[in-house]
């Protein structure tokens, strides 16, 4: 990992909603920007906001490193209701936060799209259907299957995917049984890179006071800053 930039701001907008309304959204700003310019929009997954820890942690240590980030709430979330709002408005919020971010001030020269959980996949849905001009998918903890309910697999969409991939997983993930999604990722193709986070659950944290990898976040951050440097 390279040395973090001194310092980066945050910038609060809005995003309007094509379906009406609006949402939350949070820039981080580094004071020294990679070359190429690169934005990573990150989403939160279906049971925290956009300021949980787990996203704040990517959020901002990305910027750290130079990185534009953004992140947002989908629509219920920002609402403060539990229930998720249904599949065409979370594409519809996601799609939306992705063009704020292309037509904005701080426009970047790559795009790069995923979250958490319930984020990465609506990410990964709205790049198989509309094709959107990104230039890759990172996934902290693809949601492969409900916990227990390995039978109902959410990877249909994924192989209409060319972009480049990384899915970033807990050995322990009660949503994504090991060798089914390595399955899933080898008929992606190599396109798809899998990294395991041993002994990480859906949010990387993993057993034992005594562990060298506490929660295992810092190992994806690593993962994600190296993949990103390899795509031209």
């Amino acid at each position: 990992m390279q040395e973090p930039s001194a310092s980066y701001k945050l910038e609060e907008q809005t995003v309007k909603l094509s379906k009406g309304g609006e949402t939350s959204i949070v820039y981080a700003l580094p004071d020294k920007m990679r070359d190429p310019s690169t934005c990573l929009i990150i989403a939160h997954g279906a049971g925290g906001p956009m300021h949980s820890p787990f996203i704040r942690y990517f959020h901002t240590e990305l910027a750290k490193q130079g990185f534009i980030t953004v992140k947002f709430n989908f629509p219920y979330m920002e609402a403060r209701r539990k229930v998720p709002d249904r599949t065409e408005v979370l594409e519809g919020s996601y799609k939306a936060t992705i063009e704020q971010a292309r037509n904005s001030t701080h426009k970047a020269s790559r795009i790069f799209v995923g979250g958490k959980s319930m984020g990465g996949r609506i990410a990964s849905q709205v790049v198989a259907a509309n094709g959107a001009d990104i230039d890759g998918l990172f996934f902290l903890g693809y949601p492969l299957h409900p916990p227990g309910r390995t039978e109902q697999l959410r990877d249909q969409h994924l192989y209409k995917i060319k972009k480049p991939m990384l899915f970033l997983s807990g050995t322990r993930d009660s949503f994504a049984r090991k060798d089914l999604l390595e399955k899933v990722v080898d008929r992606i193709g190599p396109n798809a890179q899998l990294h395991w986070i041993e002994g990480g659950d859906h949010s990387f944290k993993t057993p034992g006071t005594g562990s060298q990898n506490p929660d295992g976040k810092q190992e994806a951050l690593e993962t994600l800053l190296a993949w990103l440097q390899k795509i031209p």
